[in-house]
């Protein structure tokens, strides 16, 4: 295949994959004008985004099999398809139930085009460097989308209402469906038996979700009161049903022996803390900026904008700095450098200005979230056998995506409980107190994926070698995604 044929099947591919992750930022702009027009409560605010995080990363496991079975590029479609529907049908909900229900559902579709996408990148980028430099743009695509989500949310939102942060969907969904339909080519199924693992599928999803749940409801429920306890305890019952089912069933929906790679291992267990961090602190900041600093959507677009900016700068050095040094240590800096602009922002006052109090961190967040994320991708997916390549696609955006709600849920339940606490003293006090207990929760989460980046990732002693061995055929060349 020709290069500018394969950057082309990338370009149609990325849309599609920034259509999924704008759509999980696109709306935090657009958080207080939809509370006041369908009448949401501050404790189910969250549940706008929560409800798309939750959903999407519940189903990305049956996604990525349902991408090995039936096809990349069958299941890519099905995926839009549903996706834009259901971008349509929350532009006309009018009821906070409904929107809520739709954005589970929209999340739902979007689980089965993430994976899809992203092994089609991978089947279409099978030399080491030209791959890296893929998942360099893909990175970019993944982060960027966001904060770039949160400018035109804000832009939308102001101008033309909050509605259009979803109908934007429905023309970019139709052209793109029809022009991957016509141009990305069909990739033969990894495995020609169609089975789904259903009863996996529920147990994970239906564990994640009761978590959630606990840490969403605990500043309501009480964080050591029965039903948070038995929910988590439930929760955790579940996965561990999940685990039995998964070594137990022929065809698992995530097979436990892709664990038995370290690096897959470790760049999962980097992931899920860096998204929840991540998540979570985007909803907080973007609720700090309109309502402690009076910010309107369309400044507080623009007061993101370093982090787009900054991350396109870092993704694209970075695949030539893991060819010379190696993964590892920027899997440490990286989230060590995410601390750093959290603890900044856990500095904030009352009489804060944007230039020292938010901007710093606006650099050094996105600096560190640039480092860490293409080597964290490129490690989830390299040394995988190409049956799996779906799952191992599925698995590192159910570990982003899961982290990513389990993070809000957090982080939103750590301000909401240290806020009632301290409403003795103004609210404004007690509002930017909560804020500081949950970036600095956040900080903590980045403290965990250093140390996980530190004890399991493995740095080649040649990377170089390793980059050709592990991405460009030889005795590892299963490995890849055919």
């Amino acid at each position: 295949m020709k290069t500018s044929s394969k950057w082309l099947i990338f370009v149609l591919v990325a849309i599609a994959q920034f259509m999924v992750v704008l759509d999980n930022a696109i709306t935090n702009v657009a958080l207080p004008t939809i509370k006041q027009q369908l009448h949401f409560n501050t404790n189910t605010l969250q549940w706008v985004v929560t409800a798309y995080a939750l959903f999407f990363g519940g189903f990305l496991l049956l996604g990525g099999r349902a991408a090995d079975l039936f096809g990349r590029k069958r299941t890519l479609l099905s995926g839009m398809i549903a996706f834009t529907t259901f971008s349509f049908l929350i532009g006309i909900s009018h009821t906070s139930t409904q929107l809520i229900a739709l954005r589970a559902l929209q999340g739902t579709a979007g689980a089965f085009m993430s994976p899809a996408a992203l092994s089609i990148v991978l089947v279409t980028f099978r030399d080491g460097s030209a791959r890296n430099k893929a998942l360099s743009f893909w990175t970019l695509v993944a982060t960027g989308g966001a904060a770039l989500g949160l400018l035109l949310g804000g832009a939308l939102t102001q101008y033309f209402g909050w509605r259009w942060n979803f109908f934007i969907n429905v023309p970019i969904g139709i052209v793109m469906t029809i022009l991957i339909a016509r141009l990305v080519p069909e990739h033969e199924r990894e495995d020609t038996k169609k089975t789904l693992d259903i009863p996996g599928a529920i147990l994970a999803t239906s564990s994640l979700m009761l978590l959630v749940l606990a840490f969403s409801q605990a500043p309501q429920w009480g964080w050591l009161s029965l039903r948070t306890l038995l929910s988590i305890a439930v929760s955790l019952v579940l996965l561990g049903g999940f685990i039995v089912n998964e070594s137990r069933v022929r065809r698992p929906l995530m097979p436990l022996s892709i664990f038995k790679i370290r690096n897959v291992r470790g760049a999962n267990l980097i992931m899920a803390p860096l998204y929840a961090s991540l998540l979570g602190v985007f909803f907080l900041l973007t609720l700090y900026l309109q309502g402690a600093m009076r910010l309107s959507p369309v400044m507080t677009g623009l007061a993101f904008l370093p982090f787009p900016v900054t991350l396109a700068l870092m993704s694209t050095r970075m695949p030539k700095l893991v060819g010379r040094y190696g993964f590892k240590r920027f899997l440490i800096a990286g989230p060590l450098t995410v601390a750093v602009g959290m603890i900044w922002l856990s500095l904030l006052h009352v009489g804060s200005g944007y230039w020292l109090g938010i901007l710093p961190a606006a650099i050094l967040i996105p600096v560190g979230i640039g480092m860490t994320m293409m080597p964290t991708i490129a490690a989830a997916t390299s040394g995988v056998p190409s049956r799996e390549a779906g799952i191992a696609s599925g698995l590192i955006s159910t570990s982003q995506q899961m982290g990513g709600a389990l993070g809000l849920s957090i982080l939103s339940g750590v301000a909401a409980s240290v806020t009632a606490s301290e409403l003795r003293v103004d609210n404004a006090q007690a509002a930017l107190q909560g804020y500081h207990a949950a970036f600095l929760v956040g900080a903590g989460f980045m403290l965990l994926a250093a140390i996980a980046a530190l004890v399991v990732i493995r740095n080649p002693k040649k990377p170089d070698a390793e980059e050709r061995t592990t991405l460009h055929g030889s005795p590892l060349q299963s490995s890849l995604v055919h």
